[in-house]
C-alpha cells in the first residue's frame, strides 16, 4: 500500500524546518514521522503532498489505491488498528479536520469519502516547532517500544556508571561508551549503530542518539534530547532535537530548541531559553507574519538547515533562524535572523547564493554526501521567496 502523506494542513506551521523538506521528514523522538509510519504499517512506499518546489526530491503519489495520512502524531493502538482496518472509501477525522483516509489517488476527492469516523480520544499530535521538544519524551518512548521488541541489546561496558534499570538502556550494534554515567532513571536511552558516547560524558534520559552520532568528552546531555544521524554534540544541552548532520559540538548551552540539518554551532555559543522576567515566550510564525505567544516559559532557538553561527554567538530566548544565514557578527542578533543571511543582524546583506552553495557542498562533502541540483533548486527557490 502506497503511503501518501500530506503537507496540507501543518507545513507553515513548521517553518523555517519545513523550508527544505515535507513534515513527514521531520524527526523527534528516535525516527522521522515518515520512517514512523513506515515501520507501523510495514510499507516502504511512501509519497508527499507538498509544496511544488520541493516535490521533485520528495517523490509525487502514483495513481494508485493509497493510504492518505497527516503524519505528525503518534498513534494510540486503538488508532492505529483504525487506520490498518480502513476500506476504501473511509476515513478518519480528528479535531474536525481529516487524519487518514483510504483513497484512489487517480482522483483524489472527498467525494470518494463514503464513511468518516471520528477519533474522539487525545492524540499525542505535534502541530508546531515548539510541540517537538516539548512532546519529545513522549515521541522517544512510543519509538523505544517500537525498535527494541523482541531485540537484544549490547552490554553497557563495565567502565561506565549506570543509574536506573536496564531494560531502559538499548545499545545498538558498533555504538562505544566508555567512562561516562549513564542515567536511566530520568527515562529512557537508545544509542543508534556506531555511536559514541566519548569519556567523561553525563547523560540523562530521555535521550536518543542516532546512527555514527557522537557525545564529545565531558558533555551534559540532559532529556528529553534527540540527536539525529552523524551528528556531534559537546557542551551542555537541555531538551533539544537536532534533525541530523548538525555539529554542536563544543563548550556552550543549548536548551528547547530544534535545530535542522548541516548547522554548525560555534565554540561558546549559548542560546538562552528563559528570559530574565520569566515572562512567556514569543516565537516568530512565518504563517502569520509576527511573532506570536508560544504559551512557554522555556523555549530557545528554531533553526533551518544549513545555517551556522560563529564561536560566541548569543542567541536570545526564543530566536527562529532561516535557512543558509551565516551569523558572525558581535552582540545579541535579533529573534528573527532572515533565511542567507550574512551577519545575522537586521538589514545585513544576503549571503551570495553561490557562495552559500560551496559551503553546503564542502560540508555534505565531510559526509561523504553530495548537494545534488534538485537541493540547489530548493536552497534557491527559499533564496528567491522567502
Amino acid at each position: 500500500m502506497q503511503l501518501v502523506f500530506s503537507d496540507a494542513q501543518y507545513w507553515e506551521e513548521f517553518l523555517p524546518l519545513t523550508f527544505t523538506k515535507p513534515t513527514a521528514e521531520m524527526r523527534c523522538g528516535i525516527l522521522t514521522f515518515s520512517e514512523r509510519w513506515q515501520k507501523l504499517l510495514d510499507s516502504s512506499e511512501v509519497s508527499f503532498i507538498t509544496e511544488d518546489y520541493l516535490q521533485e526530491k520528495f517523490k509525487k503519489p502514483e495513481s494508485v489505491e493509497s493510504l492518505f495520512l497527516v503524519p505528525n502524531f503518534l498513534p494510540s493502538e486503538t488508532v492505529l488498528n483504525q487506520i490498518k482496518e480502513l476500506k476504501l472509501g473511509e476515513a478518519l477525522v480528528y479535531e474536525d479536520e481529516l487524519l487518514a483516509v483510504r483513497i484512489n489517488m487517480t482522483d483524489f476527492s472527498l467525494r470518494q469519502i463514503e464513511k468518516m469516523t471520528d477519533i474522539t480520544e487525545e492524540l499525542v499530535f505535534f502541530k508546531n516547532t515548539t510541540d517537538l521538544f516539548s512532546l519529545n519524551e513522549k515521541a522517544i518512548n512510543f519509538d523505544f517500544e517500537l525498535l527494541t521488541k523482541n531485540k537484544q541489546s549490547q552490554k553497557l561496558s563495565s567502565t561506565n556508571g549506570f543509574l536506573g534499570n536496564e531494560k531502559d538502556l538499548f545499545i545498538e550494534e558498533g555504538a562505544e561508551i566508555e567512562f561516562a554515567t549513564i542515567n536511566c532513571k530520568t527515562g529512557k536511552i537508545y544509542i543508534g549503530k556506531n555511536a559514541e558516547i566519548m569519556e567523561g560524558s553525563n547523560v540523562r534520559g530521555p535521550l536518543s542518539l542516532g546512527e555514527s552520532s557522537k557525545i564529545n568528552m565531558g558533555a551534559k546531555i540532559y532529556g528529553a534530547t534527540t540527536i539525529g544521524p552523524q551528528c556531534k554534540v559537546g557542551g551542555e544541552v537541555n531538551n533539544i532535537i537536532i534533525f541530523g548532520f548538525t555539529n554542536k559540538g563544543h563548550e556552550g548551552f543549548v536548551g528547547n530548541s530544534v535545530i535542522g540539518e548541516w548547522c554548525n554551532i560555534g565554540a561558546d555559543t549559548n542560546s538562552s531559553n528563559l528570559k530574565n522576567n520569566y515572562a512567556e515566550v514569543k516565537l516568530w510564525n512565518y504563517k502569520e507574519k509576527k511573532f506570536k505567544n508560544t504559551g512557554l516559559q522555556f523555549c530557545g532557538l528554531i533553526m533551518g538547515d544549513h545555517s551556522k553561527a560563529a564561536i560566541n554567538t548569543q542567541f536570545n530566548t526564543g530566536t527562529v533562524v532561516g535557512v543558509g544565514a551565516n551569523i558572525f557578527k558581535s552582540g545579541f542578533p535579533p529573534n528573527l535572523i532572515d533565511s542567507f543571511s550574512w551577519g545575522g543582524m537586521k538589514g545585513d546583506e544576503k549571503f551570495n547564493l553561490s557562495k552559500a552553495y560551496e559551503v553546503a557542498e564542502k560540508a555534505m562533502d565531510r559526509r561523504k554526501l553530495p548537494l545534488t541540483e534538485i537541493d540547489k533548486d530548493i536552497l534557491k527557490f527559499v533564496y528567491e521567496n522567502y
